[in-house]
């Protein structure tokens, strides 16, 4: 299993904080069968300026540890990137990494409360680019919880997104679960991932949420997550099932 959005690198940001929390992750992720991990600390996000160099370092040198240690885990560079007007300079500056080596998917974080303004022209920008921004966690995004649209609007022009697996399984509350059963049957998010950041409050629930899937939805559908997940690794062109509206009167009550 790959997951790809993990904040296990030590001492970078709100994730792990020592090298022992990096290796604890690690094994509670082989313990869940995920063999592969990008490591996606938070980029552009108030203090927390992780540039390619200083991620590439780090997992490089984590990725010794688990050698050492003979824990059969494999660790990838990545970051989570929240989005800011600057971020086709980052990209020309070599600052930015990406999912595939290709350069062609990059996380996207928006502030938890909003979807900018002016997200619809820099996700244009990028894909003029040839970039496709892959929006993390939507399902926690207040504004998005409000107005679906605003997620559909993004998804119809190309963009994708990533769904929390804890969401999916209530470690978020219900309210967070419910809309995330309904992005999944919307095709607004297109795969799962842990957004780990320690093994107690934040760890990984991909098998659970996996099985979950397969059990609501059938195999196919697990099936069709775990394709995107490796298709997007491997760089290749996902083909997104055509996406529907939700309505929002169940959730408008609750975040205003």
């Amino acid at each position: 299993m790959i997951d790809l959005h993990c904040h296990i690198l030590p001492g970078i940001d709100d994730g792990a904080k020592t090298m022992a929390d990096s290796i604890a992750m690690a094994e509670l992720a082989i313990s869940e069968g995920i063999t592969h991990i990008l490591a996606t600390p938070h980029h552009m996000n108030r203090s927390w300026i992780n540039d390619k160099q200083k991620v590439l370092s780090l997992v490089d040198e984590l990725q010794e540890e688990l050698d050492r240690r003979q824990i059969d885990l494999t660790i990838f560079p990545g970051q989570e990137v929240r989005l800011y007007g600057d971020i086709l300079k980052g990209i020309k500056d070599n600052q930015i990494l990406f999912i595939d080596e290709q350069k062609q998917y990059v996380l996207i974080e928006f502030p938890t409360e909003t979807v900018p303004t002016y997200a619809e022209r820099l996700f244009f920008d990028l894909q003029s680019h040839g970039k496709t921004p892959i929006i993390v966690h939507p399902e926690r995004n207040h504004d998005i919880l409000k107005h679906p649209d605003r997620l559909k609007n993004l998804v119809d022009k190309g963009a994708l997104a990533q769904l929390t697996a804890a969401s999916y399984t209530g470690g978020f509350g219900s309210k967070i679960q419910k809309f995330s059963k309904q992005l999944i049957e919307a095709n607004l998010v297109h795969f799962l991932a842990s957004d780990a950041h320690n093994v107690t409050n934040r760890a990984f629930h991909m098998q659970e949420a996996y099985d979950k899937l397969s059990k609501e939805y059938g195999t196919s559908k697990a099936n069709e997550f775990h394709k995107v997940t490796k298709d997007l690794v491997n760089g290749d062109v996902i083909v997104a099932p055509e996406a529907s509206e939700i309505k929002q009167s169940f959730i408008s009550k609750w975040f205003k």
